[in-house]
């Protein structure tokens, strides 16, 4: 199937139209181009040789529409590998072929003014300090939006580019989880130096490789379509095995781990269990009667199942709900959007509206003893926010008798400005130590950097489109200067707080698939 809403590179059939088998099979090989020789170079076979001709790509230069590889005299194709063309172990390739024209080193005569650079270069150096984009290569909206998301996460993004292997696993035996979590850190490496956008050939072959599903074909000979949750959650499941903190727990479990406890308890013999997870995502399920991401995840939590009871002797009703016990540093909510419709055989898309907001507080979903010690934390966040609000009010009330004082003193009035409300002390304390030091009441509540409950989004990925099959996915996420941008493959859009609540659904516009929150904390000195 193709896609009909990505851009029009997403519907390009030039990066190969053979189904990957099972068993692949992979030779070492080398390829010179002019004076350089690439070595060690690994060629699948049951590739095209395309995905080949991409990597050279992403090595030389080259683009694969001006490549001209030659092994023995015998003209390499795109589509197949020949009796010819296809290399034995240690075999040398030709590669001819002039590289894009690219700023290999920095010109000497730099301009002085934004608006001497062509308009291409000044959009990218107006969104330099956000990332770069990912240009697509077929279909692969669903990773570049998932890779997006990924990096603004910081503490995670961070993790992956302190990444190194053990030196067991390093080597031409390296597994294929470890090929991709590397792979993801190079990635982010790349994006971190912003400017223009570029194709994550590497990480897209590596990422096919250790998951064949994200190979999968339609019948046109296209690279398919694929769920952007099922490649967030293998990827997050690869870089959970392999990165690890200091004391070897993994940085994943750390950030994303969400602790849960579900209690069950049978229909007809009132028997009872419960069973402890950690899970990585909260889903918002969306049924009939669902308008908010609160009624979505409490219908999310919400557990009915047929299981055997032993007091009954056969299999009963069970019905649960769980309760989170951990909350995580950032939370990942599903809105569970697609379902297989058996009369036409695809993943059809509910179209429902939900609302959500910037800040989500998850209290209510939390077990009584995670409510117990989130109380004190919550009392003294609250106490800072309602110290911060009246301190804005005297501040504003304060310029407005400021104003008013010299207005009348600019009349051949003599009376003096009225001093601000709060003791000389208390404005000196303000002046020296900043707004944070003036609420000095409440800096000794002993709960700074704990966990309230409250989260706020920093990340969006959204699906447009009418099912699984086809449409277009876009990220977007927000900025430390507290923009928004959307990241709509490689191209980059500033956006506002405002555009993000519109991705709730109800039409053919973008609409929310994955929420990603980072934890809302005490902060210093409330």
């Amino acid at each position: 199937f193709m896609t009909t809403n990505c851009t029009a590179v997403e519907s390009n059939p030039s990066v190969g139209n053979k189904r990957p088998r099972s068993e692949r099979m992979g030779v070492k090989v080398s390829v010179k181009w002019g004076k350089e020789m690439y070595k060690d170079l690994e060629v699948d076979t049951q590739e095209q040789p395309l995905a080949f001709k991409s990597l050279l790509f992403s090595l030389s230069g080259v683009p694969p529409e001006r490549q001209k590889l030659m092994i023995k005299g015998a003209l390499v194709g795109d589509t197949e590998w020949t009796p010819k063309t296809t290399p034995k172990e240690g075999a040398t390739f030709m590669l001819m072929g002039s590289a894009e024209q690219l700023a290999v080193e920095p010109p000497k005569n730099l301009p002085k003014f934004l608006e001497d650079l062509p308009e291409a270069q000044q959009q990218h150096m107006e969104t330099r300090a956000y990332g770069a984009g990912l240009q697509n290569l077929g279909n692969t909206c669903y990773m570049n939006s998932v890779l997006q998301c990924m990096y603004a996460v910081e503490p995670l993004r961070e993790a992956l580019k302190h990444y190194t292997p053990s030196a067991a696993a390093m080597g031409p035996t390296m597994d294929p989880i470890t090929k991709l979590v590397v792979s993801a850190k190079s990635l982010m490496r790349e994006l971190e130096n912003g400017g223009e956008p570029f194709p994550p050939f590497q990480f897209l072959l590596t990422l096919r490789q250790t998951y064949p599903q994200f190979a999968q074909q339609s019948q046109e000979g296209f690279y398919s379509q694929q769920d952007a949750e099922e490649c967030w959650t293998n990827l997050m499941y690869a870089i959970r095995e392999k990165a690890k903190d200091a004391s070897g727990k993994s940085v994943v479990e750390d950030l994303f781990g969400i602790g849960t406890t579900l209690k069950l308890k049978c229909e007809e013999s009132d028997e009872e269990l419960q069973e402890h997870a950690t899970s990585y995502m909260l889903r918002c399920n969306i049924g009939s009667a669902t308008n908010h991401l609160h009624e979505g995840i409490l219908l999310g939590l919400r557990d009915d199942r047929e299981k055997m009871s032993e007091k009954a002797g056969r299999t009963c009703l069970w019905k649960g709900t769980s309760l989170i016990t951990r909350l995580p540093t950032y939370l990942t909510v599903q809105l569970v959007r697609f379902f297989y419709k058996v009369d036409t055989q695809n993943k059809a898309k509910v179209l429902r509206k939900v609302s959500f907001q910037h800040e989500l507080d998850v209290y209510d979903f939390c077990a009584p003893e995670l409510r117990e010690a989130l109380d004190g934390p919550r009392a003294a966040y609250k106490a800072y926010q309602d110290r911060r609000i009246q301190q804005e009010k005297e501040e504003k009330n304060a310029k407005g008798r400021a104003a008013e004082a010299a207005s009348n003193g600019s009349n051949g009035s003599n009376n003096e400005a009225p001093e601000p409300s709060g003791s000389g002390q208390e404005q000196q304390q303000q002046q020296q130590g900043g707004g944070d030091v003036a609420m000095g009441e409440a800096s000794g509540s002993g709960h700074e950097g704990a966990q309230t409950g409250k989260f706020e989004l920093v990340g969006v990925l959204t699906h447009k489109g009418r099912s699984a099959d086809s449409g277009h996915y876009t990220a977007w996420t927000k900025q430390a200067d507290g923009n928004w941008v959307l990241f709509d493959d490689d191209v980059l859009h500033i956006k506002k707080g405002d555009d993000i609540l519109n991705l709730s659904g109800g039409g053919d516009w973008h609409m929310a698939y994955l929420l990603i929150y980072r934890a809302i904390t005490v902060p210093k000195g409330a």
